[in-house]
C-alpha cells in the first residue's frame, strides 16, 4: 500500500501551532481529526523542515510523513534571491519522500502543498541516487499527486526535476561509463559526429584538449525545433563537455581527481535542460552545442607552451594545458554563432577560481548584456538555484591578450588572481553577438548538504533554471 506526505504550515503569530494544507485537512476529516490530535501531543509543533511519521491512521496509507512547511505568507526574498515558498515546498517534501523511502515504501501520494510543481520537484529531486553500480540499491520510489489539484504543474514539476537528474546522472557516472561517445548515445537516446568533422571545422583548440587521449572527440549538436514560427531566431545554448580531466601534462594532484568525471556538467546540464524543454513542449526554437573529449597526458598531447588555431583564424598560447575548457568553448562558440542566435548561453564547470569566490551559494555569470541577465535572474528566483553577476573589466582582457608567441594566452599572463574573470575574458574574444552569457557552474558542481532537497554527490544544477529561462523567452522576446 502507498505512504502519503502530507504539509503543515506554522500559524502566524501564535507558537506552537500549526494550519493544515487543504490536502492535508481533507485527509484530517477522513479520520475524524485523528491527525490533528496526533500533531498535538507527539511533541512540539511541526516548524520548517521537520517531520513526523504516524502508522495506522489510516486504512489505505499505512504510514503517513506529515512535514513542516514554515510559514504560509513566505515569498520572494530579495536577500535570498528566490521564493522562500517554493524552496520550503521542496526541501519539507524531499525529506517526508526520503523518510518514507528508507522505510521501503514502494510508492508514494503527495500533497501538493499550494504549489504542485514546487513539490514534484522536491519528491523527484530529493528521492534520485546514483546507485547503478551498487549491489545494494536504494527502494525504487514512485510518486503521484495527492487529490486533483493542479496535476498540470505537478507533472510539469516532475519534467524540471527528471531534467536535473538526468544532468545529474551524466555527471555523477564514472568517466570510464560516460566517455565522450556514451554521453552523446545517451542523450540520443532521450530525444529519439565524428573527428573527421570536427578537423573540417578547423577546431583546432578543441581538438588539441583532445589529442592526449585514446577516447576519439565527439561535437554534440541538438536542434529543438518548438516554436510555430520556423523563421523564429534560435537560442543557443553550449555546454562544456570534458569527460574526465586530469589536467593534461599540467597534471592535477591526485587529491579529489576523480570528481573530474562531473568536468562536463555544462554539457550535462545544457543538453538535460534540452530534452526537458522537448518534454515541455516548449514553443522555442534551442540549438545546443557539446564539445565532447577526455583530456589526457600522453605522448600526443598538447604540451605548455604549444600554439593552436582556433576556428576564428585567432592562435592560442596553452601555457597551462588544465585551462583546457576554454579552449573547447573557444570553438564551439566560433561554431555557434553561424546560426545568428537571439542570445548565446554557454555554461562550464571552468575555474576553481569561480568556486573559491562564491562556493555553492550561486552559478557565476559573466554578460555582455543586461537584457539577458535580468531574463537569467528572474528564472533563477522562481527555481531556487540562485546566480549571480560577475565583472568583465578590460582589466581581465589585457591578461589573456598579452603573449608572447600568440594572439591569446589561455591563462592570465601576470596573476592567477581573478580566475574566473581571466577566463570569460578569453571566452569574449570569440563572441561578437550582442546577448551573451557565460555561466561558470564549478562551486555548484556537486553537493554535500547546501542544497537540502539533494542528496549528497553531483547537483545536476543549474538545468531547472536553464529551461525556466528558456520558457520566459517565449513571453519576453
Amino acid at each position: 500500500k502507498p505512504g502519503l506526505v502530507l504539509g503543515v504550515f506554522e500559524k502566524e503569530g501564535e507558537e506552537g501551532s500549526l494550519h493544515l494544507t487543504e490536502a492535508a485537512a481533507g485527509f484530517d476529516q477522513t479520520v475524524s481529526g485523528k491527525l490533528s490530535d496526533l500533531l498535538k501531543i507527539s511533541g512540539p509543533a511541526l516548524t520548517k523542515g521537520k517531520s513526523r511519521i504516524f502508522y495506522g491512521i489510516h486504512k489505505d496509507f499505512p504510514c503517513v510523513a506529515v512535514v513542516g512547511l514554515g510559514k504560509n505568507n513566505a515569498e520572494v526574498c530579495g536577500a535570498e534571491n528566490w521564493d522562500t515558498s517554493k524552496e520550503n515546498i521542496r526541501q519539507a517534501v524531499s525529506a517526508g519522500c526520503r523518510l518514507l523511502q528508507d522505510l521501503e515504501v514502494n510508492h508514494l501520494e503527495v500533497d501538493g502543498c499550494g504549489d504542485a510543481q514546487s513539490a514534484a520537484e522536491g519528491a523527484a529531486l530529493g528521492l534520485y541516487y546514483y546507485d547503478q553500480l551498487k549491489s545494494k540499491k536504494k527502494t525504487k520510489v514512485t510518486t503521484q499527486l495527492h487529490g486533483s489539484a493542479d496535476s498540470v504543474g505537478w507533472e510539469k514539476g516532475v519534467v524540471y526535476a527528471e531534467g536535473q537528474n538526468l544532468a545529474r546522472l551524466l555527471m555523477e557516472a564514472p568517466a570510464n561509463h560516460i566517455t565522450p561517445t556514451a554521453f552523446a548515445n545517451t542523450i540520443e537516446e532521450k530525444l529519439a559526429a565524428s573527428q573527421t568533422w570536427i578537423e573540417e571545422q578547423q577546431m583546432g583548440a578543441f581538438l588539441s584538449v583532445s589529442r592526449g587521449s585514446e577516447e576519439p572527440p565527439v561535437f554534440l549538436e541538438l536542434h529543438y525545433n518548438g516554436s510555430p514560427d520556423s523563421t523564429q531566431a534560435p537560442l543557443l545554448l553550449v555546454g562544456k563537455g570534458i569527460t574526465f580531466d586530469s589536467g593534461g601534462i599540467s597534471l592535477k594532484p591526485s587529491s579529489s581527481m576523480d570528481e573530474m568525471r562531473a568536468d562536463m556538467g555544462g554539457a550535462a546540464t545544457v543538453c538535460a535542460s534540452i530534452v526537458t524543454a522537448a518534454a515541455l513542449k516548449l514553443p522555442v526554437n534551442i540549438i545546443g552545442l557539446a564539445p565532447l573529449c577526455e583530456n589526457m597526458p600522453s605522448g600526443k598531447a598538447t604540451k605548455p607552451g604549444d600554439v593552436v588555431t582556433a576556428k576564428n583564424g585567432k592562435t592560442i598560447q596553452v601555457d597551462n594545458t588544465d585551462a583546457e575548457g576554454r579552449l573547447v568553448l573557444a570553438d564551439a562558440l566560433c561554431y555557434g554563432h553561424s546560426f545568428n542566435p537571439r542570445a548565446i548561453v554557454n555554461v562550464a564547470t571552468l575555474t576553481g577560481a569561480m568556486d573559491v569566490a562564491l562556493g555553492s551559494a550561486a552559478t557565476g555569470v559573466f554578460t555582455n548584456s543586461d537584457w539577458l541577465w535580468e531574463q537569467l535572474h528572474k528564472a533563477s528566483v522562481v527555481t531556487g538555484d540562485r546566480v549571480w553577476r560577475m565583472p568583465l573589466f578590460q582589466h581581465y582582457t589585457r591578461q589573456v591578450t598579452d603573449s608572447q608567441l600568440a594572439d591569446l594566452n589561455n591563462v592570465g599572463k601576470y596573476s592567477r588572481s581573478g580566475g574566473a574573470c581571466t577566463a570569460a575574458a578569453f571566452l569574449r574574444e570569440f563572441v561578437t553577438a550582442p546577448h551573451w552569457a557565460h555561466l561558470d557552474i564549478a562551486g555548484v558542481m556537486s553537493n554535500k548538504d547546501e542544497v537540502p532537497y539533494l542528496r549528497k554527490g553531483m547537483s545536476g544544477r543549474p538545468t531547472r533554471t536553464l529551461v525556466e529561462f528558456a520558457a520566459g523567452l517565449v513571453h519576453h522576446g
